[in-house]
């Protein structure tokens, strides 16, 4: 599934199980917390928080879908082509960063 067919296969599920979409407010909210949910799993599985046994049922990649499923919302919501806007934002890195992470030191291969 490519971007615009996922922006178009969640607006079809908005439109046939959600009854329409919440608020752009509401969807940044939710998108925080899930964005929140994906950091949790992040700290305990990659950093030095333990785990608890609440966190088992969460699982990494469904939180990411999780996060990419509102953020196309929102997108949709505000007439945003991520296809598009992904493209625009990679040649502005491009042009930005070229040459800029190749020099920085820290970023050596390991």
């Amino acid at each position: 599934m490519n971007i615009q067919e996922a922006q178009k296969t969640v607006d079809a599920w908005i439109k046939t199980y959600g009854v329409r979409y919440f608020s752009e407010l509401t969807n940044t909210a939710i998108l925080m917390e899930e964005v929140g949910e994906v950091a949790r799993i992040m700290a305990r599985n990659y950093g030095e928080q333990s785990h608890k046994k609440s966190d088992k049922k969460h699982k990494l990649d469904d939180e990411l879908a999780d996060v990419l499923f509102v953020l196309i919302c929102l997108a949709n919501q505000t007439g945003i082509d991520l296809e598009k806007a992904l493209k625009k934002n990679l040649e502005k890195k491009t042009k930005r960063d070229d040459k800029r992470h190749k020099k920085n030191k820290k970023l050596k291969p390991n």
